[in-house]
Order: structure tokens, then C-alpha cells, then sequence
């Protein structure tokens, strides 16, 4: 009787209790400049985040020239601090793959290598572990796409570094017809998962609802290791005779609270322009969504991953780091939504 009382809490202690994962919290680094902001170092510090991702370049295609350039490359004022490594990020267009051929795409692998090389040597730093590629790609650009990643993997600047993908929501429960990426692992993209040029009162950032849907029975299953990606920021989305219009920089938290230019839809995330804004761009009558993210919202989304996600260790990266951003949250807020996982 008491080897089998024995063998009973074995297996609930086995199965009953789940395997903490091994976090190590960062941010994203996303604007087009990079100073050594001393309270965004202290981020890091207080974090004790050991790399930083940090946003080298988007591309796109120029039908001028017909080819993919970088667009917006970033700027280093500064260089990163000593004990901060880079991971280097570069944001593709989905639509340079779609009309390509592997010639090309070995062209552009080697460009955006030599491109991070020189971009990662102006941070300060003299080499890097991994590279991470941003793209939302689809059925249709899918097999061009996985040969870029491919002819990337093979370039002499990138012999023994990882290559580490973004991946949408779509792309876990699609994986059929999304494909798996040919490469070591992922990063999660927990954010802009709901329609952003939809009408109405729903916020695009973060969507229970949406991850119930594309990830509830599909995360486990996913065959390569995950990384986490959760947002800190807000926007001002404009809607013009409830058609989408964009998303407005000129609007922010105290803005949207000034009851001489904005009114709220009962409790609802809708404000109504009560007049001409031409510093902004909008008309009386505009209506603007303004979506935040709350520590709750967070908190909510990390209890929802560690269910599902399958226990490892993994990068937890905060979109993005900015003091305006930061001051919503205090040190404990966010070390609460770590502890989750």
C-alpha cells in the first residue's frame, strides 16, 4: 500500500505540476536612431537583459529601380552599452518575394549580410549570435521566402550564427499551407493580431478572442522553439466616415483626454474630433480608436501562453524600448507578466 501511495504522488508530482520555462527578458529596439538614452539603459540593467534586438533596416521593393533597398536604415549616435549584445532585426516587405527567382534572392541574402555586418560594427560591437528576419509572409511567397532563408544561412558573414524568424498567429494555425521556416527558431509576435481597418471598438493590439482561435489547439505542436514577443505600446487609428484612414503620431494619452477636442463614446475606446485638427491632419468628425496596452491585458496574454506554450528557454522581448512607453508600466508590472511563464 505504500509503495503504491508512493507511485501516486510520483505521477501527480510529474504531471500535475508544469515545468517552468527559463526566461530572459529584452525589448526591441525600433526607432531609426540610437542614443544611449540613460533610463532606457537602466531598463536593461534593471532587466538584467543581456542582448537588445534592434531594428537595422526595413526593405522594400523600388519599381524605379526594380530591386529590393533598405528603407530607413538606422543611425548610431551612440554605441550600444558594453554588457548589451546586438541582435541585429531587418523587416522585409512581403512583397519583394513575389516576383523572384533563387539568383535573386542569393543577391539579396548577400547584401543584407554585408549590411548588418557594417550596421552591427557602427553599435560598437564586433560580431553577433543571431539574426533575426521579420516577415509576414504567405502561401504565395512562401517557397521564395524559405530560399532566401536558405542562401542566407549560407553566407560567410553569417557561418555560425542563428537565423531566427517573426511568426504571426496565422502562420501556427496555417502551418499546412504557411510552411515551417527553415531555420533554428522563432519569435512569436503577440501583438497586431486583430483587424486594424476594421470600424468599430475592438483593439487590434491584443486579442483574447484571436488567440483562442489561431493558437489554442496549435501551439503545442509547433515544431520549432518559440520566443515571445508582447507590446507596450499605443496608437491613435483614425477612422474618416468609418472608413480606415491611418494611424495618427500627432495624437497621444493627453490628446485623446482633452475634452476640448476629443469626446468618448461612453466607456467605449471611440473618441469623436469635436473640431478641425490640421496639425494632425484630421477633420471634425474624425473618429479615433485608441488602443493602450494595460497590465492586464499583459498579464492575461502571459497566463494564455505559459498553458500552451511548450516549457524551454526562450527570449521574452517587449515591444519596444521607449522612456514615454516604460512610464506606463513600473518594474514590478512587468516582472509580474515574466514570473508568468
Amino acid at each position: 500500500m505504500r509503495k503504491i501511495s508512493i507511485l501516486v504522488i510520483s505521477v501527480f508530482l510529474i504531471f500535475g505540476c508544469k515545468q517552468k520555462s527559463i526566461v530572459h527578458p529584452t525589448f526591441y529596439f525600433w526607432k531609426t536612431d540610437y542614443h544611449n538614452n540613460k533610463a532606457e539603459t537602466d531598463y536593461l540593467d534593471q532587466f538584467k537583459s543581456k542582448a537588445l534586438y534592434v531594428r537595422i533596416m526595413d526593405v522594400d521593393f523600388d519599381p524605379d529601380r526594380q530591386q529590393a533597398v533598405p528603407i530607413s536604415p538606422i543611425k548610431f549616435s551612440d554605441p550600444l552599452p558594453t554588457q548589451v549584445e546586438i541582435i541585429p532585426v531587418v523587416f522585409l516587405v512581403n512583397r519583394i518575394f513575389n516576383d523572384t527567382d533563387s539568383n535573386k534572392t542569393k543577391v539579396l541574402a548577400n547584401r543584407i549580410a554585408n549590411f548588418v555586418d557594417a550596421k552591427v560594427k557602427q553599435a560598437g560591437k564586433q560580431n553577433y549570435a543571431e539574426l533575426q528576419i521579420d516577415c509576414d509572409w504567405t502561401k504565395t511567397t512562401r517557397d521564395q521566402y524559405f530560399e532566401f532563408l536558405k542562401q542566407l544561412k549560407r553566407q560567410p558573414l553569417l557561418k555560425g550564427k542563428n537565423i531566427s524568424v517573426t511568426l504571426r498567429l496565422h502562420q501556427v494555425k496555417n502551418v499546412v499551407t504557411s510552411g515551417i521556416p527553415p531555420v533554428e527558431k522563432a519569435m512569436l509576435m503577440c501583438y497586431n493580431m486583430g483587424n486594424l481597418r476594421k470600424y468599430g471598438d475592438q483593439n487590434s493590439i491584443l486579442d483574447q478572442h484571436e488567440m483562442d482561435v489561431y493558437l489554442k489547439d496549435y501551439l503545442k505542436n509547433y515544431p520549432l522553439k518559440l520566443d515571445v514577443a508582447l507590446p507596450l505600446f499605443e496608437w491613435a487609428v483614425v477612422f474618416r466616415n468609418k472608413a480606415y484612414a491611418g494611424i495618427s503620431k500627432r495624437i497621444n494619452k493627453t490628446q485623446i483626454e482633452d475634452k476640448k477636442l476629443f469626446r468618448q463614446r461612453g466607456n467605449s475606446i471611440l473618441y469623436d474630433l469635436l473640431t478641425d485638427y490640421p496639425a494632425a491632419g484630421l477633420k471634425q468628425g474624425d473618429v479615433i480608436r485608441w488602443e493602450e496596452i494595460s497590465n492586464k491585458h499583459l498579464l492575461a496574454t502571459s497566463t494564455f501562453l505559459s498553458r500552451y506554450l511548450k516549457p524551454g528557454e526562450r527570449n521574452l522581448v517587449f515591444y519596444h524600448l521607449e522612456t514615454d512607453l516604460l512610464n506606463h508600466f513600473t518594474h514590478e508590472d512587468l516582472q509580474k507578466v515574466i514570473a508568468n511563464f
